[in-house]
């Protein structure tokens, strides 16, 4: 049974040059409990596809222009009114965004800014809402949470902000979070520390989260499924595992195939040439066509390809490749 069910998503940004199909025929499934990463690169998709689930444009001239976006005893949240939408955020699907310092209010102490999220959902008093923000701060294993309650965002660390931030999102116990690139700005150390705490909430609370990155080490280290995105589209998905163990499209195998380390592993480290086409007016056919190395004539035209499984591979793993055969991107 799936908690949050995505189908034919399409999100699009008003330009100056026109329409950007941001997200064109995006579908993906989040079960209870899980972690499920969206990998890709910058420009991807996988972001506007996560702030489309709750409308969080930063006012940008966006719009969810088809699709369903189905929450589990919600309904369809793609549907809903503004007013209506506004109580699930926070209280049903959280948000951790990708700065914790411009996502914390500079001027507030942070345990008003934990408590404003309580008493905003729930009918406690300003006493009961600062000791419940304490709690939530020994949860995520703030060092001196008392004192840090009278904390400005500026006097904390990046990893303590980052705490901060997933304190306020676990505060009305949400059922599912999606973290945006929750760990790009902190050191070695501290993002295992930020990917340990996700994955113990993860277990301990049944919470799902929606890991958005561009790194698939993290993906390995803590996700249970994957997605990987390339110009609006969704081209690989399966069990973490077996897409990075048995990646069936070219994309992903070049992805894998440029990362860097992999001369340890007595291979050569192959760039993927060119850029991601424009999404005003994408490519006909498969959208990775003009960069792939195994591209036949037949890629570049027609549809875009749908998901679909490959013969030998396990259950839900699935690739947008009409090739019937996808060799090593590195032979």
């Amino acid at each position: 049974m799936s908690l949050l069910s995505i189908r034919n998503l399409r999100t699009e940004f008003s330009g100056p040059a026109g329409i950007v199909r941001a997200v064109d025929g995006v579908s993906l499934d989040v079960a209870p409990g899980e972690i499920f990463g969206i990998v890709g690169e910058s420009g991807c998709g996988k972001s506007a596809t996560c702030r489309s689930i709750l409308r969080l444009f930063g006012g940008a001239p966006a719009r969810v222009a088809g699709g369903q976006i189905l929450l589990d005893g919600v309904g369809d949240l793609a549907a809903m009114p503004e007013r209506a939408l506004a109580q699930v955020r926070g209280r049903e699907v959280a948000f951790i965004f990708q700065d914790p310092l411009t996502a914390l209010n500079p001027t507030m102490r942070i345990g008003r800014q934990i408590a404003e999220v309580i008493l905003r959902h729930r009918k406690v008093s300003r006493a009961e809402a600062r000791q419940a923000a304490l709690g939530l701060l020994r949860d995520v294993h703030v060092t001196s949470p008392e004192r840090r309650l009278d904390a400005y965002p500026h006097e904390l660390s990046g990893g303590l902000r980052q705490r901060v931030v997933i304190a306020m999102a676990l505060a009305l116990r949400p059922r599912l979070i999606i973290a945006d690139e929750p760990t790009t700005a902190l050191d070695v150390t501290v993002q295992d520390q930020i990917l340990r705490l996700l994955r113990e909430r993860c277990d301990s609370t049944g919470t799902a989260i929606i890991l958005i990155t561009h790194d698939l080490g993290v993906v390995s280290q803590v996700c249970d499924r994957m997605a990987v995105m390339y110009a609006g589209r969704i081209v690989e998905t399966g069990a973490v595992r077996e897409v990075l163990d048995h990646p069936s499209h070219p994309y992903t195998r070049a992805l894998l195939a440029a990362l860097p380390g992999q001369a340890s592993r007595g291979r050569d480290l192959v760039p993927i040439e060119g850029s991601p086409p424009g999404l005003i007016a994408p490519p006909p056919g498969c959208r990775f066509a003009p960069r792939c190395r195994l591209a036949r004539e037949d890629c570049g035209s027609g549809p875009a390809p749908g998901l679909l499984p490959r013969p030998g591979t396990a259950p839900g793993h699935l690739d947008a490749c009409i090739l019937s055969e996808v060799p090593d991107v590195a032979s």
